[in-house]
Protein backbone atom coordinates (compact mmCIF):
# COMPACT_ATOMS: atom_id res chain seq x y z
CA UNK A 1 0.00 0.00 0.00
CA UNK A 2 1.39 3.40 -1.00
CA UNK A 3 1.16 5.62 2.07
CA UNK A 4 1.34 9.34 1.35
CA UNK A 5 2.32 11.95 3.96
CA UNK A 6 -0.91 13.96 3.69
CA UNK A 7 -3.38 11.08 3.58
CA UNK A 8 -6.51 12.13 5.47
CA UNK A 9 -5.91 15.86 5.15
CA UNK A 10 -9.12 17.51 3.89
CA UNK A 11 -8.83 20.72 1.87
CA UNK A 12 -11.52 22.99 0.47
CA UNK A 13 -10.20 25.13 -2.37
CA UNK A 14 -12.36 28.14 -3.29
CA UNK A 15 -9.52 29.91 -5.10
CA UNK A 16 -9.29 30.54 -8.83
CA UNK A 17 -6.84 30.80 -11.66
CA UNK A 18 -3.38 29.82 -10.44
CA UNK A 19 -1.81 30.80 -7.11
CA UNK A 20 -4.40 29.22 -4.82
CA UNK A 21 -5.06 26.21 -7.04
CA UNK A 22 -1.32 25.50 -7.32
CA UNK A 23 -1.06 25.62 -3.51
CA UNK A 24 -3.70 22.94 -3.03
CA UNK A 25 -2.46 20.89 -5.99
CA UNK A 26 0.93 20.43 -4.39
CA UNK A 27 -0.76 19.12 -1.26
CA UNK A 28 -3.07 16.91 -3.34
CA UNK A 29 -0.02 15.34 -4.99
CA UNK A 30 1.01 14.02 -1.59
CA UNK A 31 -2.31 12.56 -0.52
CA UNK A 32 -4.51 15.47 0.56
CA UNK A 33 -8.19 15.21 -0.38
CA UNK A 34 -8.93 18.46 -2.22
CA UNK A 35 -12.41 19.63 -3.17
CA UNK A 36 -12.25 22.43 -5.72
CA UNK A 37 -15.22 24.81 -5.47
CA UNK A 38 -16.21 26.49 -8.75
CA UNK A 39 -18.99 28.77 -9.95
CA UNK A 40 -21.92 26.82 -11.45
CA UNK A 41 -21.87 26.72 -15.28
CA UNK A 42 -18.84 29.05 -15.42
CA UNK A 43 -16.09 27.27 -13.51
CA UNK A 44 -12.59 28.48 -12.75
CA UNK A 45 -11.16 31.02 -15.21
CA UNK A 46 -8.13 28.74 -15.52
CA UNK A 47 -10.32 26.36 -17.52
CA UNK A 48 -10.31 28.90 -20.34
CA UNK A 49 -6.72 30.13 -20.07
CA UNK A 50 -4.02 28.90 -22.44
CA UNK A 51 -4.12 26.17 -25.08
CA UNK A 52 -7.49 24.43 -25.33
CA UNK A 53 -7.98 20.73 -26.09
CA UNK A 54 -10.62 19.57 -28.61
CA UNK A 55 -12.80 18.65 -25.62
CA UNK A 56 -12.64 22.24 -24.32
CA UNK A 57 -10.23 21.83 -21.40
CA UNK A 58 -7.26 24.17 -21.06
CA UNK A 59 -3.83 22.60 -20.63
CA UNK A 60 -3.03 24.74 -17.54
CA UNK A 61 -6.27 23.52 -15.94
CA UNK A 62 -5.48 19.86 -16.61
CA UNK A 63 -1.94 20.20 -15.28
CA UNK A 64 -2.35 22.56 -12.33
CA UNK A 65 -5.66 21.28 -10.93
CA UNK A 66 -4.76 17.61 -10.93
CA UNK A 67 -5.73 15.18 -8.16
CA UNK A 68 -8.81 17.25 -7.22
CA UNK A 69 -12.55 16.85 -7.05
CA UNK A 70 -14.67 19.53 -8.72
CA UNK A 71 -17.84 20.80 -7.05
CA UNK A 72 -19.97 23.72 -8.20
CA UNK A 73 -21.25 26.15 -5.60
CA UNK A 74 -22.28 29.81 -5.79
CA UNK A 75 -20.79 31.32 -2.63
CA UNK A 76 -22.59 34.60 -3.26
CA UNK A 77 -25.94 33.04 -2.35
CA UNK A 78 -26.92 32.48 1.30
CA UNK A 79 -27.48 28.78 0.65
CA UNK A 80 -24.11 28.45 -1.09
CA UNK A 81 -22.37 30.19 1.81
CA UNK A 82 -24.01 27.83 4.30
CA UNK A 83 -22.99 24.77 2.29
CA UNK A 84 -19.39 26.01 2.26
CA UNK A 85 -19.50 26.39 6.03
CA UNK A 86 -20.71 22.81 6.31
CA UNK A 87 -17.82 21.63 4.15
CA UNK A 88 -15.34 23.70 6.16
CA UNK A 89 -16.70 22.27 9.40
CA UNK A 90 -15.30 18.87 8.40
CA UNK A 91 -12.14 20.15 6.69
CA UNK A 92 -8.61 20.97 7.79
CA UNK A 93 -7.64 23.65 5.27
CA UNK A 94 -9.42 26.34 3.25
CA UNK A 95 -7.60 27.98 0.32
CA UNK A 96 -8.72 31.28 -1.23
CA UNK A 97 -7.22 34.00 -3.39
CA UNK A 98 -9.99 36.57 -3.80
CA UNK A 99 -9.36 40.29 -3.43
CA UNK A 100 -9.30 41.10 0.30
CA UNK A 101 -12.78 41.76 1.61
CA UNK A 102 -14.57 39.56 -0.92
CA UNK A 103 -15.18 36.60 1.39
CA UNK A 104 -16.03 38.99 4.22
CA UNK A 105 -18.70 40.55 1.98
CA UNK A 106 -20.25 37.11 1.56
CA UNK A 107 -20.06 36.39 5.30
CA UNK A 108 -17.24 33.90 4.84
CA UNK A 109 -14.22 35.75 6.21
CA UNK A 110 -11.69 34.43 8.70
CA UNK A 111 -13.66 35.75 11.66
CA UNK A 112 -16.59 33.56 10.62
CA UNK A 113 -14.62 30.54 9.49
CA UNK A 114 -12.57 30.23 12.68
CA UNK A 115 -15.83 30.05 14.61
CA UNK A 116 -17.12 27.37 12.26
CA UNK A 117 -13.90 25.38 12.71
CA UNK A 118 -11.44 26.59 15.39
CA UNK A 119 -8.74 24.25 14.04
CA UNK A 120 -9.06 25.51 10.48
CA UNK A 121 -5.98 26.57 8.52
CA UNK A 122 -6.86 29.20 5.93
CA UNK A 123 -4.56 30.16 3.07
CA UNK A 124 -5.18 33.71 1.83
CA UNK A 125 -3.29 34.76 -1.31
CA UNK A 126 -3.94 38.15 -2.89
CA UNK A 127 -2.13 40.78 -4.91
CA UNK A 128 -0.77 42.76 -1.96
CA UNK A 129 -1.80 40.78 1.12
CA UNK A 130 -4.64 41.34 3.60
CA UNK A 131 -3.18 44.53 5.12
CA UNK A 132 -1.54 47.76 3.98
CA UNK A 133 -2.77 50.64 1.81
CA UNK A 134 -2.65 48.57 -1.40
CA UNK A 135 -4.50 45.53 -0.05
CA UNK A 136 -7.79 46.32 -1.87
CA UNK A 137 -6.07 46.46 -5.27
CA UNK A 138 -6.44 43.59 -7.73
CA UNK A 139 -3.27 41.75 -8.61
CA UNK A 140 -1.94 39.20 -11.07
CA UNK A 141 1.42 37.55 -11.56
CA UNK A 142 2.70 40.25 -13.88
CA UNK A 143 2.00 42.87 -11.21
CA UNK A 144 3.75 40.71 -8.63
CA UNK A 145 6.86 40.52 -10.83
CA UNK A 146 6.82 44.28 -11.32
CA UNK A 147 5.99 45.38 -7.77
CA UNK A 148 8.29 42.75 -6.25
CA UNK A 149 11.35 44.11 -8.07
CA UNK A 150 12.05 41.30 -10.53
CA UNK A 151 10.78 42.87 -13.75
CA UNK A 152 13.05 45.90 -13.32
CA UNK A 153 16.04 43.54 -13.44
CA UNK A 154 14.91 41.57 -16.49
CA UNK A 155 16.40 42.54 -19.85
CA UNK A 156 19.25 44.73 -21.06
CA UNK A 157 20.27 48.08 -19.52
CA UNK A 158 19.53 50.09 -22.67
CA UNK A 159 16.12 48.54 -23.27
CA UNK A 160 12.75 48.41 -21.45
CA UNK A 161 12.18 45.80 -18.73
CA UNK A 162 10.93 42.48 -20.11
CA UNK A 163 8.85 39.62 -18.75
CA UNK A 164 11.24 37.59 -16.55
CA UNK A 165 10.60 34.24 -18.20
CA UNK A 166 6.94 33.96 -17.25
CA UNK A 167 4.32 36.37 -15.94
CA UNK A 168 3.02 33.59 -13.67
CA UNK A 169 6.18 33.09 -11.59
CA UNK A 170 4.63 34.93 -8.60
CA UNK A 171 1.52 32.71 -8.75
CA UNK A 172 3.61 29.55 -8.55
CA UNK A 173 5.87 30.92 -5.81
CA UNK A 174 2.92 32.21 -3.78
CA UNK A 175 1.29 28.79 -4.13
CA UNK A 176 4.50 27.14 -3.00
CA UNK A 177 4.79 29.39 0.05
CA UNK A 178 1.12 28.75 0.75
CA UNK A 179 1.74 25.01 0.81
CA UNK A 180 4.74 25.52 3.11
CA UNK A 181 2.53 27.66 5.33
CA UNK A 182 -0.01 24.85 5.57
CA UNK A 183 2.66 22.36 6.63
CA UNK A 184 4.01 24.79 9.24
CA UNK A 185 0.51 25.50 10.51
CA UNK A 186 -0.23 21.79 10.86
CA UNK A 187 2.83 21.49 13.09
CA UNK A 188 1.70 24.48 15.12
CA UNK A 189 -1.79 23.01 15.40
CA UNK A 190 -0.36 19.93 17.09
CA UNK A 191 1.31 22.17 19.68
CA UNK A 192 -1.41 24.77 20.27
CA UNK A 193 -4.65 23.11 19.19
CA UNK A 194 -5.51 26.29 17.28
CA UNK A 195 -5.90 27.01 13.61
CA UNK A 196 -4.59 30.13 11.89
CA UNK A 197 -4.57 31.93 8.56
CA UNK A 198 -1.69 32.32 6.15
CA UNK A 199 -1.42 35.74 4.48
CA UNK A 200 0.61 36.05 1.25
CA UNK A 201 0.83 38.91 -1.27
CA UNK A 202 1.84 37.85 -4.78
CA UNK A 203 4.79 40.24 -4.77
CA UNK A 204 6.23 38.99 -1.46
CA UNK A 205 7.77 35.68 -2.67
CA UNK A 206 9.38 37.62 -5.55
CA UNK A 207 10.92 40.18 -3.21
CA UNK A 208 12.04 37.37 -0.88
CA UNK A 209 14.15 35.58 -3.53
CA UNK A 210 16.11 38.58 -4.89
CA UNK A 211 19.25 37.61 -2.92
CA UNK A 212 21.12 40.70 -1.63
CA UNK A 213 19.15 43.40 -3.41
CA UNK A 214 17.63 44.80 -0.18
CA UNK A 215 20.65 44.66 2.16
CA UNK A 216 22.91 45.95 -0.62
CA UNK A 217 20.71 48.99 -1.15
CA UNK A 218 20.48 49.62 2.58
CA UNK A 219 24.24 49.33 3.14
CA UNK A 220 25.56 51.28 0.16
CA UNK A 221 22.63 52.73 -1.74
CA UNK A 222 23.24 50.39 -4.67
CA UNK A 223 20.30 50.18 -7.11
CA UNK A 224 20.87 47.10 -9.24
CA UNK A 225 20.17 47.64 -12.92
CA UNK A 226 19.36 45.29 -15.78
CA UNK A 227 22.37 43.25 -16.82
CA UNK A 228 21.07 41.12 -19.66
CA UNK A 229 22.17 37.53 -19.02
CA UNK A 230 24.94 38.66 -16.66
CA UNK A 231 24.91 38.33 -12.89
CA UNK A 232 25.86 40.87 -10.25
CA UNK A 233 28.95 40.14 -8.12
CA UNK A 234 30.34 37.31 -10.28
CA UNK A 235 31.78 36.97 -13.79
CA UNK A 236 31.91 35.01 -16.06
CA UNK A 237 28.41 33.96 -15.09
CA UNK A 238 26.20 34.28 -18.14
CA UNK A 239 24.93 32.71 -21.37
CA UNK A 240 27.41 32.26 -24.19
CA UNK A 241 26.88 31.41 -27.89
CA UNK A 242 28.36 28.29 -29.45
CA UNK A 243 29.50 27.37 -32.95
CA UNK A 244 26.28 25.50 -33.74
CA UNK A 245 24.18 28.61 -32.98
CA UNK A 246 23.05 27.42 -29.59
CA UNK A 247 23.65 28.78 -26.11
CA UNK A 248 25.39 27.52 -23.00
CA UNK A 249 25.20 28.74 -19.41
CA UNK A 250 28.52 28.97 -17.54
CA UNK A 251 28.66 29.86 -13.85
CA UNK A 252 31.99 30.82 -12.26
CA UNK A 253 30.94 31.67 -8.73
CA UNK A 254 34.45 31.61 -7.24
CA UNK A 255 38.06 32.33 -8.13
CA UNK A 256 38.84 28.61 -8.01
CA UNK A 257 36.20 27.82 -10.60
CA UNK A 258 37.45 30.59 -12.87
CA UNK A 259 40.96 29.22 -12.53
CA UNK A 260 39.67 25.89 -13.83
CA UNK A 261 37.83 27.61 -16.68
CA UNK A 262 40.96 29.55 -17.63
CA UNK A 263 42.86 26.26 -17.82
CA UNK A 264 40.07 24.75 -19.94
CA UNK A 265 40.31 27.72 -22.31
CA UNK A 266 44.08 27.23 -22.60
CA UNK A 267 45.01 30.40 -20.72
CA UNK A 268 45.83 29.23 -17.18
CA UNK A 269 47.86 32.39 -16.67
CA UNK A 270 44.61 34.41 -16.57
CA UNK A 271 43.59 32.71 -13.30
CA UNK A 272 45.35 32.41 -9.95
CA UNK A 273 47.81 35.29 -9.72
CA UNK A 274 46.94 36.41 -13.26
CA UNK A 275 45.06 39.46 -14.51
CA UNK A 276 41.61 37.96 -13.90
CA UNK A 277 42.45 35.79 -10.92
CA UNK A 278 40.12 37.52 -8.45
CA UNK A 279 36.46 38.45 -8.70
CA UNK A 280 37.41 42.07 -8.09
CA UNK A 281 39.69 42.01 -11.14
CA UNK A 282 37.12 40.26 -13.30
CA UNK A 283 34.26 42.51 -12.24
CA UNK A 284 36.33 45.59 -13.07
CA UNK A 285 36.94 44.19 -16.56
CA UNK A 286 33.58 42.44 -16.97
CA UNK A 287 33.04 43.22 -20.65
CA UNK A 288 36.43 41.89 -21.72
CA UNK A 289 36.05 38.75 -19.59
CA UNK A 290 32.66 37.93 -21.14
CA UNK A 291 33.96 38.72 -24.62
CA UNK A 292 36.90 36.36 -24.14
CA UNK A 293 34.67 33.53 -22.97
CA UNK A 294 32.35 34.19 -25.92
CA UNK A 295 35.24 33.96 -28.38
CA UNK A 296 36.21 30.63 -26.81
CA UNK A 297 32.71 29.08 -26.79
CA UNK A 298 32.18 30.09 -30.43
CA UNK A 299 35.02 27.76 -31.44
CA UNK A 300 33.01 24.68 -30.42
CA UNK A 301 29.57 23.14 -30.69
CA UNK A 302 27.50 23.27 -27.52
CA UNK A 303 28.04 19.63 -26.63
CA UNK A 304 31.78 20.10 -27.07
CA UNK A 305 31.84 23.06 -24.68
CA UNK A 306 29.86 21.02 -22.13
CA UNK A 307 32.33 18.15 -22.46
CA UNK A 308 35.33 20.42 -21.92
CA UNK A 309 33.73 22.17 -18.97
CA UNK A 310 32.83 18.84 -17.36
CA UNK A 311 36.43 17.64 -17.82
CA UNK A 312 37.67 20.67 -15.87
CA UNK A 313 34.77 20.70 -13.36
CA UNK A 314 33.37 24.03 -14.51
CA UNK A 315 29.59 24.33 -13.86
CA UNK A 316 27.77 24.64 -17.18
CA UNK A 317 24.59 23.59 -18.89
CA UNK A 318 22.65 23.99 -22.12
CA UNK A 319 20.13 26.81 -22.47
CA UNK A 320 17.25 24.54 -23.42
CA UNK A 321 14.10 25.09 -25.40
CA UNK A 322 11.15 22.84 -24.54
CA UNK A 323 11.70 20.48 -27.49
CA UNK A 324 15.23 19.81 -26.24
CA UNK A 325 13.93 19.16 -22.74
CA UNK A 326 11.67 16.41 -24.09
CA UNK A 327 14.68 14.66 -25.67
CA UNK A 328 17.16 15.03 -22.81
CA UNK A 329 18.28 11.77 -21.12
CA UNK A 330 18.45 13.39 -17.66
CA UNK A 331 14.80 14.41 -17.85
CA UNK A 332 13.94 10.91 -19.00
CA UNK A 333 15.98 9.17 -16.29
CA UNK A 334 14.36 11.30 -13.59
CA UNK A 335 10.89 10.95 -15.18
CA UNK A 336 10.44 14.71 -14.94
CA UNK A 337 7.77 14.50 -17.63
CA UNK A 338 4.91 12.05 -17.16
CA UNK A 339 2.09 11.09 -19.51
CA UNK A 340 -1.40 11.04 -18.00
CA UNK A 341 -4.82 10.62 -19.62
CA UNK A 342 -7.57 13.13 -18.93
CA UNK A 343 -11.24 12.34 -18.27
CA UNK A 344 -11.82 12.02 -22.02
CA UNK A 345 -9.00 9.52 -22.52
CA UNK A 346 -6.66 12.03 -24.18
CA UNK A 347 -3.01 11.68 -23.12
CA UNK A 348 -1.09 14.74 -21.90
CA UNK A 349 2.52 15.37 -20.97
CA UNK A 350 2.82 17.23 -17.66
CA UNK A 351 5.63 18.04 -15.21
CA UNK A 352 6.04 15.38 -12.56
CA UNK A 353 5.69 15.85 -8.82
CA UNK A 354 8.30 17.80 -6.85
CA UNK A 355 9.85 17.06 -4.36
CA UNK A 356 10.85 13.43 -4.68
CA UNK A 357 10.34 11.47 -1.44
CA UNK A 358 12.04 8.09 -1.10
CA UNK A 359 9.53 6.34 1.19
CA UNK A 360 6.24 8.22 0.77
CA UNK A 361 6.33 9.64 -2.75
CA UNK A 362 3.64 11.83 -4.22
CA UNK A 363 1.88 11.04 -7.46
CA UNK A 364 -0.60 12.13 -10.10
CA UNK A 365 -3.86 10.20 -9.93
CA UNK A 366 -5.85 12.35 -12.33
CA UNK A 367 -5.68 15.56 -14.30
CA UNK A 368 -7.99 18.53 -13.75
CA UNK A 369 -11.59 17.28 -13.40
CA UNK A 370 -14.59 18.25 -15.50
CA UNK A 371 -16.80 20.99 -14.06
CA UNK A 372 -18.95 19.68 -11.21
CA UNK A 373 -17.73 16.13 -11.79
CA UNK A 374 -17.96 15.28 -8.08
CA UNK A 375 -21.08 17.19 -7.07
CA UNK A 376 -23.18 14.17 -6.19
CA UNK A 377 -20.33 12.40 -4.41
CA UNK A 378 -19.44 15.37 -2.22
CA UNK A 379 -22.91 16.68 -1.45
CA UNK A 380 -24.30 13.23 -0.69
CA UNK A 381 -21.35 11.65 1.10
CA UNK A 382 -19.87 14.68 2.85
CA UNK A 383 -23.01 16.63 3.65
CA UNK A 384 -25.67 13.93 3.47
CA UNK A 385 -27.93 15.85 1.10
CA UNK A 386 -30.78 13.95 -0.49
CA UNK A 387 -31.32 13.65 -4.24
CA UNK A 388 -34.31 15.93 -3.91
CA UNK A 389 -32.29 18.62 -2.09
CA UNK A 390 -29.47 18.41 -4.66
CA UNK A 391 -31.98 18.77 -7.48
CA UNK A 392 -33.53 21.77 -5.76
CA UNK A 393 -30.14 23.47 -5.36
CA UNK A 394 -29.37 22.83 -9.03
CA UNK A 395 -32.69 24.34 -10.03
CA UNK A 396 -31.89 27.48 -8.00
CA UNK A 397 -28.40 27.75 -9.55
CA UNK A 398 -26.72 27.33 -6.15
CA UNK A 399 -24.77 24.29 -7.41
Amino acid sequence: MNIQPLDGLKIIDVSSFLAGPFCSTQLAEFGADVIKIEMPKIGDALRRFGSITPEGDSLPWLSECRNKKSVTLDLRTPEGAELLKELVRGADVLVENFQPGTLEKWGLGWDVMKEVNPKLIMVRISGYGQTGPYSPRPGFGRIGNAFGGLSFLAGYPDRPPVTPGSATIPDYLAGLYGAVGVLLSLQALQKTGKGQYIDIGLYEPIFRILDEIAPSYHMKGYVRQRMGPGTVNVVPHSHYPTKDEKWIAIACTSDKIFERLATAMGVPEFGGEGKWGTIKQRDADRENVDNYVTEWTLKFNRDEVISICEQFQVPCGPVYSIDEIFEDPQYKARENIVYIKDAHGREHAVPNVVPRLSETPGGIKSLGPTLGQHNDEVFRERLGLSEERIAELKEKGVI
